[in-house]
């Protein structure tokens, strides 16, 4: 099983190393999740982020505007963490923000959810239940020069 979590994120990741010339992109066929289920992984995911981008009152991260529970709850929680997150795609004069796309996918009854800004991408599989998640992986972090 380990095995196999392990093959998941690694394919998850070396996928994740071609981008398109115009940007990240997010996933187009996202995991249902419960709202505990995704405020636990988007808490969980933001707290990872923060330690690998830095202070947050000199990052402003620009991220797509999602209708989905894990879009709200990723930026709520990165908000929550003291982030400035653009999601109408208005930036102010002289900001320059780090794009940070974000996908959540179903692999063996667990959900595998990765971040992934120009520079760092992190991916980790959870347990999810209709009451909250659990990591079920150690983070993959994945950084690009």
């Amino acid at each position: 099983m380990r095995k196999r979590i392990a093959i998941i994120i690694a394919t998850a990741m070396l996928s994740s190393c071609q981008t398109a010339e115009d940007g990240l992109t997010t996933s187009s066929t996202p995991t249902t999740l419960t709202g505990p289920a995704a405020s636990a992984i988007a808490g969980d995911m933001a707290s990872r982020l923060a330690e690998q981008i830095g202070p947050a009152g000199t990052t402003t991260l620009k991220m797509d505007k999602d209708s989905s529970d894990f879009g709200a709850a990723l930026e709520a929680a990165l908000k929550g963490w003291g982030y400035t997150v653009i999601t109408d795609g208005n930036v102010g004069k002289g900001v320059k923000p780090v794009e940070l796309a974000y996908s959540i996918d179903g692999a063996d009854g667990q959900v595998l959810a990765r971040l992934s800004t120009p520079s760092i991408a992190l991916g980790r599989a959870y347990a999810a239940t209709a009451s909250g998640a659990t990591p079920a992986s150690p983070l993959s972090i994945m950084q690009r020069n």
